[in-house]
C-alpha cells in the first residue's frame, strides 16, 4: 500500500475507521430467515459471534450467564471488583454516584483492593453452574498467578488481554510471561490480544491461540489513544488481521480467529467489522446500556483505575432497553443501536450471503461521505443518524 508523506523525514500509511467505509450490495438478495450468523472456536459452537466485554461495568456473572442463554458469551475480568470483593453491589451503586471528577481517583482507590483467588473460583463456578460456557480475561501479568484458581475452576476459554499484547515481551524488571510455550501447555483454548497490525497479529497466532483480539483504543470509554498517542483505526486493523490469518493458515493449516475488539455502536459497524475479516466481535458499551448490566447505566475500561497512568474514562451509557431487546430486538429506535445482530443479518441478507465467511467476501468501498451524504435534515434535528 502506498505511503503518504507526513514530512521529509517521515512517511504514512492511509488508515480507516468504520466510518470510512461502506458495504457494496452484491447481485443477489437473500431472505434475512435464511442467513447463518452463528460462528465455532474450537470445540464450541455460538449462535451469535458476539463477546461481551471483560470490563465490570458489562459483565457480571449473571450477565455472563445472560449471554450465554442468548447464544453469546459473556468475559468475566477476573481482576475486576467480582474479584476482589465478596459482595461489590455497593460499590456499583458509588461508582454511579461519583461527580465525573473524582471518579477516577475514587475507583482508583477502590481497585487498590487485592484480587482473592477463593473468589476467581467462586465467580467461575457460578457460570458453569448455570450450563453456559465460562469465559474469563486476566492480563499477562497476572495470568500464571491466577492460573491455580482458573484451574480449580475448570474454566472453558481463557482470554489474555491487556491494551497491547505482544508476542515477544522484554523486561529487565521480571520474567515475563512466555506465550507461546504458556498457551500451548494449556488444555483449554486461549484468546489473546489486543493488537493492531498485521505483524504482531502474525506474531500471536503463532504462539497456538485459538483467537486475536484486534483493536488498540476503539473503545467509548479508552483514552488509550490520547494518553498514549497510539492506535489504528479498526477497518484497517482488522483487514491487516485478516491478512495475517491468511498468511497462518497458508503457513500451518490452522485457522485462527479474529475478533474484533471495540469501536462498535450500531449493527452497521459490526458488518462491516465482518466484512473486514473479523469472525467474531466483542462489545462493551452496546451491552453496559442494557438494563442487566452492572454499572447501572455506566461504563469503564480495564485501565481507567490504572494506579499511575489511567488511559480511560467513566463514561455514561444510557439504558436503552434489555440485554436481549440490544441484541436481538425488537428495536425501539432508528439508530441502529438495538437488535445488532438483527441488523447483522439484515445487512448479509441485502449483500445476498449466507454465511459469516461468505460476508468476508463482500465488497468495501472507501466512502467519506456515507455518514453524511443526503442527512442534512437528520444531523440538523438530532435524529436517526444525526444523534
Amino acid at each position: 500500500m502506498a505511503e503518504i508523506e507526513i514530512g521529509m523525514g517521515k512517511s504514512g500509511r492511509r488508515a480507516y475507521g468504520f466510518d470510512d467505509v461502506a458495504i457494496v450490495p452484491s447481485r443477489r438478495t437473500r431472505d434475512p430467515e435464511d442467513v447463518d450468523i452463528s460462528w465455532e472456536l474450537d470445540a464450541y459452537r455460538f449462535e451469535l459471534p458476539v463477546l461481551a466485554a471483560a470490563m465490570d461495568g458489562v459483565t457480571s456473572p449473571t450477565t455472563a450467564i445472560a449471554m450465554g442463554t442468548l447464544g453469546g458469551a459473556g468475559v468475566l475480568n477476573l481482576e475486576g471488583l467480582w474479584t476482589r470483593y465478596a459482595d461489590p453491589e455497593p460499590l456499583f451503586d458509588e461508582i454511579a454516584s461519583l461527580d465525573a471528577d473524582a471518579a477516577t481517583a475514587r475507583m482508583q482507590e477502590i481497585y487498590a483492593e487485592p484480587v482473592k483467588p477463593e473468589l476467581v473460583v467462586q465467580r467461575i463456578g457460578e457460570i458453569n453452574d448455570a450450563g453456559v460456557l465460562s469465559c474469563a480475561s486476566v492480563t499477562p501479568q497476572r495470568t500464571e498467578s491466577l492460573m491455580p484458581a482458573i484451574r480449580e475452576a475448570e474454566l472453558d476459554l481463557l482470554v489474555i488481554q491487556g491494551t497491547v499484547v505482544s508476542a515477544e515481551h522484554v523486561s529487565s524488571n521480571a520474567e515475563p510471561l512466555n506465550l507461546k510455550r504458556f498457551v500451548r501447555q494449556l488444555d483449554i483454548p486461549v484468546l489473546v490480544g489486543g493488537c493492531a497490525s498485521y505483524q504482531a497479529a502474525l506474531h500471536l497466532m503463532r504462539t497456538g491461540a485459538a483467537g486475536v483480539l484486534v483493536g488498540v483504543g476503539p473503545g467509548h470509554a479508552c483514552t488509550t489513544r490520547g494518553v498514549l498517542g497510539i492506535g489504528v483505526p479498526q477497518a484497517t486493523a482488522i483487514a491487516d488481521a485478516r491478512a495475517a490469518r491468511m498468511r497462518h493458515l497458508d503457513e500451518t493449516g490452522v485457522y485462527v480467529h479474529v475478533i474484533a475488539d471495540g469501536g462498535m455502536a450500531t449493527g452497521g459497524d459490526i458488518a462491516k467489522a465482518i466484512v473486514c475479516g473479523a469472525d467474531a466481535v466483542m462489545i462493551g458499551s452496546p451491552l453496559a446500556a442494557t438494563s442487566e448490566a452492572p454499572g447501572r447505566g455506566f461504563h469503564w475500561g480495564m485501565a481507567t483505575f490504572h494506579p499511575t497512568l489511567p488511559r480511560g474514562t467513566r463514561v455514561q451509557t444510557p439504558i436503552r432497553g434489555s440485554l436481549e431487546e440490544v441484541l436481538l430486538g425488537p428495536a425501539h429506535g432508528n439508530d441502529g443501536r438495538m437488535n445488532l445482530f438483527g441488523g447483522l443479518r439484515a445487512s448479509m441478507a441485502t449483500c445476498g450471503y449466507e454465511t459469516l465467511k461468505e460476508f468476508q467476501k463482500a465488497e468495501l468501498m472507501v466512502a467519506p461521505a456515507l455518514q453524511t451524504e443526503g442527512k442534512a435534515l437528520q444531523r440538523s434535528q438530532g435524529v436517526g443518524m444525526g444523534s
